[in-house]
């Protein structure tokens, strides 16, 4: 028996219970990793409510980052052996594939040997974050050292992945945050500029800093009325990869300025990169290179011990983390 985390009812974070089940072995193809650690994304809470793309299957397990020790491999595995410290790129469905346990298998094509030196804390909160952010800008958008790139949601995993990347390109970065509490923190993570949008006019800002160039690309999270002053900035040509919906409000189309400069408005699931073995190959490299660099370094928000998974899916939804919530098995 071991401990597993998940839900009989959809709900809030208090529908979370650590249960101990009889897990099986892993299957063909697969690698089973006993969990040292866990990264916590916004995924996880819609499927435990319900309104995420995948719908669970109650009870239901849930999560989408681990990092650990093999413990068995199923047949036709070759590659690992037991006891390599591994992490988990996030699988194609949370529900055929949980994270969150004692014990838990994967697709052995998603089992990544990381370098020794980043900790199975950091491990567990690197693969989401980077390879949604090499998605957007560097196999989409083909970010070069001479484009302004707009990050909103900044402060989150995926935004300060999106400007570590960045940065090693070369490009300019803005960061995008709500309020001004956290500028120094995003400055701090090598952010070039940052715009708190509930203080400062986010168009007129943007003009200011990207020139009469306009910004090329911007990595989106939030959709909703920002929609209009972020694509007025823009340059010709310009693309806006959208990977998130945080806004309540209601997202506009931006005719005008989609028409007069050409813009490409497109949507974004990191399950694109995953799903492709060339893609996910080349992104594989890239990361795990700037992690072995130093030039990629997670940044942890704070860590909980799986006891504490209801206080860790409560402060996940609190939107004051900056960087990742981890979770120690």
């Amino acid at each position: 028996m071991v401990r597993v985390v998940r839900f009989h009812e959809l709900g809030g974070p208090e529908v979370l219970r650590i249960e101990n089940v009889d897990v099986q072995g892993p299957g063909p193809g697969e690698v089973q990793i006993r969990v040292r650690a866990l990264g916590l994304n916004r995924a996880e809470a819609l499927l435990r409510s319900g309104t995420y793309i995948e719908r669970p299957v109650l009870p239901s397990g849930l999560g989408l980052e681990a990092a650990g020790i093999v413990e068995a491999l199923g047949e036709g595995v070759d590659g690992f052996a037991p006891g390599d410290a591994v992490s988990i790129v996030p699988p194609p469905s949370m529900v055929r594939w949980p994270a969150y346990g004692e014990l838990a298998s994967f697709p052995a094509r998603l089992v990544v040997k990381h370098p020794p030196s980043l900790g199975f804390e950091a491990a567990a909160a690197a693969w989401m974050q980077y390879l949604t952010a090499y998605g957007a800008l560097i196999d989409i958008a083909g970010l070069r050292s001479q484009d302004f790139v707009v990050i909103t949601a900044a402060s989150s995993s995926v935004g300060l992945a999106a400007i570590e990347i960045a940065n090693v390109v070369g490009a300019t970065t803005i960061a995008v945050t709500r309020t001004s509490a956290k500028k120094r923190a995003l400055t701090e993570s090598g952010a070039a500029h940052v715009i708190a949008s509930a203080e400062e006019d986010l168009e007129a800002r943007l003009k200011e800093i990207a020139g009469p160039a306009g910004v090329r690309v911007v990595l989106d999270a939030v959709g909703g009325p920002s929609f209009e002053p972020l694509t007025a900035a823009m340059s010709r040509g310009g693309i806006l990869i959208e990977y998130g919906g945080l806004s309540p409000e209601p997202t506009p189309f931006p005719l005008f300025s989609v028409l007069s400069k050409s813009l490409t408005l497109r949507g974004y699931l990191v399950h694109e990169i995953i799903g492709d073995s060339a893609r996910l190959a080349a992104a594989k490299s890239f990361i795990l290179e700037g992690l072995t660099s130093g030039s990629l370094r997670p940044v942890i928000a704070r860590t909980f011990p799986f006891d504490e998974i209801v206080e860790a899916h409560r402060f996940l939804e609190s939107n004051e983390q900056f960087g990742k919530i981890v979770v120690t098995v």
